[in-house]
């Protein structure tokens, strides 16, 4: 029955000794958690929120350089693009020269053709005219000297003439 009231303190009278080693032993006891405890705890979460930053601006610079790569490479790709479609266009223009070319070079080819067929055209034909007056000359010649020998009337003549004319017909 005692006992209860002095475990709660009831009754017992203020003892400031009791107090005062109290306080002592517990101011004590703080520091003593302070430089055993505390401190090397405070530490390691010190060194673990300066590794935790570290490893957060770690992964900013990489994820900024990462941007930057990734940048780079879609500025590379936009180049090869342009670059890829630059070079179609000018074999596209060149293809077009190059045709171009070749149709000037086959006209050309085909004109120089024609005056040289025209050309022998020409020849061919002052040749068979000059060869066909040849031939005249010489009928004539032959005619002549015929009429000459056999002083022929101009009946006998026409027919004379006549004749040598189906004779060079049917030679040709």
């Amino acid at each position: 029955m005692s006992f209860l009231p002095q475990v709660m303190g009831a009754g017992v009278g203020f003892n400031a000794g009791t107090m005062l080693f109290q306080l002592v032993a517990m101011l004590i006891l703080l520091a003593l958690l302070k430089k055993y405890a505390l401190g090397p705890l405070l530490n390691i979460m010190k060194e673990r929120e300066d590794y935790i930053t570290g490893e957060i601006s770690s992964a900013e610079k990489k994820n900024e350089e990462a941007k930057k790569l990734i940048e780079e490479q879609q500025a590379l790709l936009k180049e090869a693009r342009e670059e890829s479609q630059s070079l179609i266009e000018n074999a596209k223009k060149l293809g077009e020269q190059q045709k171009d070319e070749i149709i000037k070079a086959a006209r050309q080819e085909a004109e120089r053709m024609k005056e040289s067929a025209r050309s022998e055209i020409v020849k061919e034909r002052d040749q068979a005219v000059t060869a066909l007056r040849e031939q005249v000359a010489s009928l004539s010649v032959m005619i002549a000297s015929k009429v000459i020998e056999k002083e022929l009337d101009e009946q006998a003549q026409e027919k004379l003439i006549q004749d040598y004319l189906k004779e060079v017909g049917e030679s040709r």
